[in-house]
C-alpha cells in the first residue's frame, strides 16, 4: 500500500500511541471501509440484557463474530432469536475499545432466507394487486345465516380443534364440512388450492374457513402461492382467512373476502352466536310489544273521544231526515221558478213569432199570379224573336252569294286570289278562277278584247 494514499489521520509508524487511540484509529478505519451490509450466520450465546440490548455470536461452519443489537433496534424486531436460529443481520463492522473486540453493530434482523421470500411475497402481491385481485369491489359479504360452513386445513392441525371448538360453542346447530389437505411441506399449495377448488365445486357449504395455526414465514409460505390466491378469488361462496397470528400475512389474507386474526378469530366472524340472535330478538319482541301496547292505548283514547262524538242510531236517522226534507223543498222551489220562467218566455216568443209569421195564401196567390204573367211575357218576347229571326234570315237569303250564282253569275280570281271586277284587270297568257254556282274552273287567257257595250 503506497503510504501517500493513506488517510490524513492515520497513525504515523514512528510515533508512540495509545492502546484506545489505536483501537479508536481501527475503529474508524473499519467504520469507513466496510458498509452497512448483510451478514448471515447462526445464532449463538444469546443474552438479553436488564436494559434491553441483545448480545450474540453470529457463527457459520468456519468462523464467528461476536454481534450487538442495542434496544433502540431490537424493539422493532418480529421475533426474539434463539439459540441456533439461522438468522441474517444488517450490520455495520466496528471495534468494542475497551475490550479490543471487533464485533457487529446490528441494525436490522431477520430469519436466515426471510430477505428472499419477503422480496419473492412483494413482487406477487404487487402483480395481483395490479391486476385487480384485491380490490374491495371483488369482495363478498358473510351470509347472515349461514348453514353449512367448510373448513380447508389439516386433520392433525391444532387449528382445527380451536375452529370446532368454537363453533360448537356459538353456533353448534350449524353442519361443518372439513375439505383435509396438508398445509406445509413440499407441494401444499397445490394441495390447498385443489381443496379450494373441491369445495367450490361441491357448493354444500355457504362460507369458507382457510385456517391454520402460527409459524415462521417459511411454515406459511404455502399460503403465498398464485395458485392459492387465484383459486380464492374464482371461489362462489365467501371465503374467511385464519392463517396464523395477528402479526402475520399472507397472500391468501389478501385474496380472501376477509381476513381473521387467527383461526380462532375466523370461526367467531363466521358465524354469530345463537346466544346473540335469540337476545337480539328477544330485544325485538319486548321493543315490539312495548310498541303494541302504546298503539293500543293511543286506540283506545281516540275511541273515547270519538265515542263522545257519536249520536244515537234514531236521532242520527231524524237529523238526515230532516235535512232531506230540506233538500226537497230546496230542489222542489229551485225547479219549480225557473220552470215558470221558461213557459212564460215560451208563451212571449209564440206571441212574437205570431205576429212575425208571413201570410203564405196571400204570398202564394201573389206568386201564381206573377209566374202566368211571367209565362206570358216569355211567350210574347219568344212570338218577337221569332219574327225578327224570320226577316233576317230572308233578308240572309237574299244576299246570298249562291242565289246570285244560281242565276247565271260567276265570279272570277286571278292566280293569286284576287277578285276581278273590270276587263282592264285581265290580261292575255294569264290564268283567272272562274267560280260557278257548280263548281269553279281554272281559265287561261289567249287575248282580251273589249266588248263595245261596256
Amino acid at each position: 500500500m503506497n503510504t501517500e494514499s493513506r488517510p490524513s489521520n492515520s497513525i504515523a509508524t514512528s510515533a508512540v500511541i495509545s492502546v484506545s487511540a489505536l483501537n479508536s484509529a481501527v475503529a474508524q478505519l473499519l467504520e469507513r471501509n466496510i458498509p452497512l451490509t448483510w451478514v448471515s450466520g447462526e445464532i449463538s450465546n444469546f443474552t438479553r440484557a436488564s436494559s434491553g440490548h441483545w448480545y450474540f455470536t453470529l457463527k457459520d461452519s468456519a468462523a464467528q463474530v461476536r454481534a450487538v443489537m442495542f434496544r433502540g433496534r431490537a424493539q422493532y424486531a418480529d421475533f426474539q432469536p434463539r439459540e441456533g436460529d439461522k438468522v441474517e443481520v444488517r450490520a455495520l463492522v466496528t471495534l468494542y475499545a475497551p475490550r479490543g473486540d471487533y464485533q457487529l453493530s446490528v441494525e436490522a434482523i431477520r430469519r436466515a432466507g426471510v430477505g428472499n421470500l419477503y422480496e419473492a411475497f412483494l413482487r406477487l402481491k404487487a402483480q395481483l394487486t395490479q391486476e385487480g385481485l384485491f380490490d374491495p369491489e371483488r369482495k363478498r359479504a358473510l351470509p347472515v345465516f349461514p348453514k353449512t360452513i367448510g373448513i380447508v386445513t389439516s386433520p392433525q392441525a391444532a387449528a382445527l380443534r380451536d375452529v370446532l371448538t368454537t363453533l360448537r360453542r356459538r353456533v353448534p346447530q350449524i353442519q361443518v364440512i372439513l375439505y383435509p389437505t396438508p398445509v406445509q411441506g413440499e407441494g401444499a399449495g397445490a394441495k390447498i388450492a385443489q381443496a379450494i377448488a373441491t369445495a367450490a365445486a361441491r357448493e354444500e357449504c355457504d362460507v369458507l374457513l382457510v385456517c391454520r395455526g402460527g409459524g415462521s414465514i417459511e411454515d406459511l409460505w404455502a399460503f403465498n402461492e398464485e395458485i392459492i390466491a387465484r383459486t380464492i378469488a374464482n371461489c362462489p361462496m365467501p371465503v374467511i382467512a385464519g392463517i396464523g397470528h395477528e402479526t402475520d400475512f399472507t397472500i391468501a389474507d389478501f385474496a380472501a373476502d376477509i381476513r381473521a386474526a387467527t383461526p380462532t378469530a375466523a370461526a367467531e366472524l363466521a358465524a354469530t352466536p345463537r346466544a346473540d340472535w335469540i337476545a337480539g330478538l328477544e330485544q325485538q319482541q319486548h321493543r315490539m310489544q312495548r310498541a303494541m301496547r302504546r298503539q293500543i292505548a293511543t286506540q283506545n283514547q281516540t275511541l273515547d273521544w270519538l265515542s263522545r262524538r257519536l249520536l244515537s242510531p234514531a236521532a242520527a236517522i231524524n237529523l238526515k231526515r230532516q235535512q232531506l226534507q230540506h233538500c226537497l223543498q230546496t230542489l222542489r222551489y229551485s225547479s219549480g221558478i225557473p220552470l215558470q220562467r221558461s213557459r212564460h218566455a215560451l208563451a212571449q216568443l209564440d206571441m212574437r213569432l205570431k205576429s212575425q209569421r208571413p201570410d203564405v195564401h196571400s204570398a202564394r196567390t201573389q206568386l201564381n199570379e206573377l209566374r202566368h204573367r211571367l209565362q206570358q211575357c216569355q211567350r210574347h218576347a219568344l212570338s218577337q224573336q221569332r219574327q225578327q229571326l224570320s226577316a233576317l234570315q230572308t233578308q240572309l237569303e237574299l244576299l246570298n252569294p249562291q242565289r246570285t250564282l244560281d242565276r247565271g253569275y260567276a265570279i272570277i280570281r286571278d292566280h293569286k286570289g284576287k277578285l276581278l271586277r273590270s276587263t282592264q284587270e285581265l290580261h292575255p297568257q294569264s290564268l283567272i278562277n272562274i267560280h260557278l254556282a257548280n263548281g269553279s274552273a281554272e281559265v287561261g287567257i289567249s287575248s282580251v278584247q273589249t266588248s263595245l257595250d261596256q
